[in-house]
């Protein structure tokens, strides 16, 4: 353990340790009002370029595991937590959390007031902090803060986005051959006999791969920048737009294929491709004060009537009022500040929705989504 401190860009300071060793970290800072999934929370690429602090004080109980995880690699700058466990309880546990960090030279912080901190960003919003067990001068720190990238006009999806294009098979990744260079209907190796899906990677959870799969699609993962021309030579039977990080207005490449590819083939967008559908059918997005992230978001479902219990990471979203009613219908609001959660187009096979069905880590309320798009693959 070593004396640490956090210090946001509005001056704000906190004391500290780092339970991974020295070193400084920076980022937005956010919350996450989670209980338990941490692992997964870690491994989220939406994360990425963010400082994410648990409200649930005691983190690390029950290790980590080769099974929990989201990407190929930890996303978060730094993880905030008020009391690290260091010696985990539970027959899945692998290792210990900060060895997990220390493996991937990721900065672990404990013994912080994560209340007074998550209070502080719910009032003031999310904002830019350091944390660093180098530099204890709290006007270094806040200088430091300041100097930090807005998330405003970040495209990060093109940070986290593959490289190169990949099957999703057996619920593992399956790199193309080298034979396989081109994108082209040859590479379908199920075609006639299974629903071929196009999954754009903006920064994709691989519990949305797992959850397609269940549904017995055959997964084509390509990288965020393919143009529409590129997606048509696949000749898929439906097209699938990943969660991802920062925001969705830089990100115009895509919201440009999207748009040319409307009407093509049944869409479903997840969080950022929620985020960029909207763009692409002429709506505007903002960002949210403090953003919603946990596992206990209430969203009412406005074509059933039901509430959902959903798990949501988003620090953006779609402006309601900018899409045009008469094209799109709103089928899903967020009961604590009614934003919009969920739209599909009146004509057009498309299915948008902000918050995560694929439960990874949180209830399984919405997995039905998941059918509903293979319905729009069959229909």
């Amino acid at each position: 353990m070593m004396k640490a401190l956090l210090a946001l860009e509005d001056g704000r300071t906190f004391a500290c340790r780092s339970f991974t060793g020295p070193g400084e970290a920076s980022g937005e800072v956010v919350f996450n009002t989670g209980m338990s999934g941490y692992q997964e929370i870690l491994t989220d690429p939406s994360y990425r370029g963010q400082m994410v602090t648990m409200t649930y004080p005691l983190i690390g109980n029950y290790g980590v595991n080769a099974e929990d995880v989201e990407s190929d690699r930890i996303q978060v700058a730094a993880f905030l937590t008020r009391e690290y466990q260091a010696h985990p309880s539970n027959w899945r546990a692998g290792g210990t959390l900060a060895d997990y960090l220390k493996s991937q030279q990721v900065m672990g912080i404990d013994d912080l007031d994560t209340r007074a901190l998550t209070r502080h960003i719910r009032n003031a919003g999310a904002m830019r902090a350091v944390a660093s067990t180098i530099d204890s001068d709290p006007r270094s720190l806040v200088a430091k803060a300041r100097g930090i990238d807005s998330m405003v006009g970040l495209d990060l999806a093109r940070v986290v986005t593959s490289k190169r294009a990949y099957r999703w098979r057996d619920g593992r990744r399956e790199d193309l051959k080298p034979s396989e260079s081109g994108l082209d209907q040859g590479l379908w190796r199920h075609r006639g006999r299974r629903p071929a899906v196009v999954a754009f990677d903006f920064g994709i959870k691989y519990n949305i791969l797992r959850c397609l799969q269940t549904r017995g699609c055959e997964i084509l993962v390509v990288p965020a920048q393919p143009d529409a021309e590129s997606v048509r030579a696949l000749e898929p039977d439906g097209i699938f737009l990943s969660n991802g990080p920062g925001d969705p207005e830089p990100v115009a490449y895509a919201v440009e294929t999207i748009r040319r590819l409307l009407g093509y083939r049944p869409i479903f967008g997840i969080c950022l491709g929620h985020q960029l559908l909207g763009l692409a059918l002429g709506g505007r997005t903002y960002k949210l004060k403090f953003g919603h992230r946990g596992i206990n978001q209430p969203v009412k479902n406005l074509v059933t009537g039901r509430v959902e219990i959903t798990s949501q990471n988003h620090g953006f979203a779609v402006d309601l009022d900018s899409l045009d009613p008469n094209a799109v219908e709103v089928t899903h609001v967020n009961l604590n500040d009614n934003t919009l959660e969920g739209f599909r187009h009146r004509e057009l096979g498309l299915l948008a929705i902000q918050y995560h069905p694929e439960a990874g880590p949180g209830p399984h309320d919405a997995h039905y989504l998941f059918d509903e798009f293979r319905s729009l693959i069959a229909g």
